[in-house]
């Protein structure tokens, strides 16, 4: 860089060339994998009850069902962002995708609790790569509008959900639970046929010092785009920070570690490096709130779906001995249908907030209306006004889970984003187990008042912990290194 010759980072280059036709390709495949976990998340509420019936199984057995795919997640979360990081964005959901049409599709088939129980844990596991494909998306937005586009990113999961919940209206009653799932596993097998049209993210290419490759991708950008790619080299902002060169120079380039940072990484066996430089001086607070965050809202979340079915169904069981019928079980599909729309008034908030008032506002004030809305449900209400009450704090904590999965790949340079993220939404499928074996089960043994209580303290805290977060991410782009972390 000492010729003078003019550089531009990622974001630069990706700014000159703004948003086009290109990311909408990008954005349309991302948001198919989104839809794809969505409509696999969203199943667990509606096949747990009709399996139960078809094999006799226990509540135990039943709830077992949701734990598992959970289960697997908690591993494939972490495991796929160690693989995005290491081998490429694109490996680390090719991988995952595989794995979730597969058992996803065989679980349709199963000929014993056993082998339904295993399969939908393998979903698990492929279902852990779904934030690769965010992380992925985001990797080629434009930094002055990325929050607008991650919440329209973002809406391809209630897109699943609504998916899902049509499907389990219209299959359910007729064809029954093995058709709902072979069915749900269709945009799993659509992100394999496409898969070959998918580019590498340049600022993964960038960071590893595959700058030519780089370039590839920015140019066939701008000519998708309409648009010139700016002039001079591409450079990561590694290259940018002369303090961040002089101090990494010696390790980088000494004769071990003679490949660069991308040998550096490939050394580090199974992620130990990653996970520490995620508990470092400068990531260790952002980290910690992080997990704690993504907990709240994904048991505020899961919980709240799997409310919706469970609370009409608890407070007959609480207030009368007879058996539902079997239209009362038709009306809670319809329920679940209709509660899924509540994530659209969310994504619209998001939208509107997350690139004008910012992410820690928007999330933390989402997360304390939730509580305002959850709170009257611990007295004996109208079944009308419980509907309004759990359809707002859907609303709300739609709205924050949005904003989370934006916020938390900004925090992240981009040698540990993918590892951060992962590890970050591992520690919220720990909150997709805890949830129903907790919660749901206290409205089920007629405890409701308990189990508002704990889903308002859960949220106040993680509300409480946004506020901790360190840094506003809003309009900053995205960075390569740690030196670049605290600047707002």
């Amino acid at each position: 860089m000492g010729d003078g010759a003019p550089s531009n980072t990622i974001d630069e280059a990706l700014t000159a060339m703004g948003f086009g036709k290109f990311q909408l390709l990008v954005l349309t495949y991302a948001g198919l994998g989104w839809t794809a976990e969505a409509m696999e998340v969203m199943i667990l509420s509606v096949v747990g009850p009709a399996v139960q019936s078809a094999w006799s199984l226990s509540p135990q057995q039943e709830n077992s069902l949701t734990s598992v795919v959970f289960a697997g997640t908690l591993i494939g979360a972490y495991a796929w962002g160690i693989v995005s990081d290491k081998h490429g964005r694109r490996k680390g959901f090719l991988i995952p995708s595989l794995i979730t049409a597969t058992a996803g599709l065989l679980s349709a088939f199963s000929p014993s609790f056993i082998f339904l129980i295993f399969f939908r844990f393998m979903v698990g596991i492929g279902l852990g790569g779904g934030h690769v494909l965010a992380s992925w998306f985001l990797e080629f937005v434009p930094a002055p509008n990325r929050g607008t586009w991650m919440v329209v990113f973002s809406t391809f999961w209630t897109l699943g959900t609504i998916m899902e919940a049509s499907l389990a209206w219209l299959i359910m009653p007729r064809l029954g639970w093995r058709w709902l799932l072979a069915l749900s596993s269709l945009p799993s097998i659509l992100l394999l046929l496409f898969y070959s049209m998918t580019p590498e993210s340049p600022r993964y290419l960038c960071s590893n010092g595959r700058s030519a490759d780089a370039v590839i991708i920015l140019e066939k950008i701008a000519k998708m785009n309409g648009t010139t790619l700016p002039p001079g080299i591409i450079i990561s902002d590694i290259q940018t920070d002369p303090q961040r060169i002089d101090t990494e120079e010696s390790s980088l380039l000494s004769p071990e570690n003679e490949g660069g940072p991308t040998k550096a990484m490939n050394n580090d066996f199974g992620g130990i490096s990653s996970f520490l430089m995620l508990l470092s001086a400068k990531l260790a607070r952002p980290t910690l709130l992080l997990w704690i965050v993504f907990f709240g809202n994904a048991f505020s979340y899961y919980g709240l779906v799997l409310l919706t079915s469970e609370w009409n169904s608890g407070r007959s069981k609480c207030n009368s001995d007879s058996l539902q019928s079997e239209k009362t079980n038709d009306v809670s599909y319809r329920d679940v249908f209709v509660a899924s729309f509540a994530e659209l008034p969310g994504l619209l908030l998001s939208a509107a907030a997350v690139d004008k008032i910012g992410r820690k506002i928007s999330m933390s004030a989402m997360l304390f209306v939730y509580c305002i809305f959850l709170l009257p449900l611990v007295f004996h209400l109208p079944e009308g006004l419980i509907t309004v009450l759990l359809f707002g704090a859907r609303t709300c904590i739609m709205g924050s889970f949005t904003i989370i999965y934006i916020y938390a790949p900004e925090i992240y340079p981009t040698s540990v984003r993918s590892t951060g993220v992962g590890i970050a939404s591992a520690v919220s499928r720990i909150g997709g187990i805890v949830c129903p074996l907790v919660a749901v089960g206290l409205v089920h043994y007629c405890q409701q008042t308990e189990a508002v209580l704990l889903f308002v303290m859960v949220a106040f805290v993680s509300g409480i912990c946004v506020i901790l977060f360190p840094v506003e991410t809003m309009g900053r782009e995205l960075v390569d290194n740690e030196s670049e972390l605290n600047k707002n």
